[in-house]
């Protein structure tokens, strides 16, 4: 049983990196000093994407899974709604390309916004 609840858990942080990964930069917006967290975290889900790599929380989630006796998702709220999110079943690398160019495309526009902000503020200080 704690195997399997740490499983989620595993999937619920990996869900909430991803989240971070793609609107990450809009939470810049707000807070600037967030960047120095989420500029890594982008490059790193990018390259994950372009690369064809397993993020690390793959295997361990599934080892996870395996010491709880489990063989796969079934059932369950995570099982259900958030597994299919973090793994399509039709994932090709032309779709990780997508992903990858989807998470630099919004975080570039959030990252272009605060560099507006921010010139503009200076100016004003001038």
């Amino acid at each position: 049983m704690a195997y399997r609840l740490l499983a989620d858990f595993v999937v619920v942080i990996h869900l909430a990196f991803i989240i971070f990964v793609v609107l990450g930069g809009l939470l810049v917006i707000r807070w600037p000093r967030l960047m120095w967290i989420h500029i890594p975290a982008a490059s790193w889900g990018a390259l994950i994407e372009f690369a064809g790599w397993i993020c690390p929380l793959t295997p361990l989630e599934n080892w996870l899974r395996f010491r709880s006796g489990m063989a796969g998702y079934a059932g369950g709220f995570i099982e259900r709604y958030i597994l299919p999110v973090l793994y399509p079943l039709n994932l090709t690398r032309e779709i990780q390309f997508v992903m990858g160019a989807v998470v630099i495309l919004v975080n570039f526009i959030a990252y272009g916004i605060l560099f507006i902000r921010c010139r503009s503020k200076h100016k004003k200080l001038k």
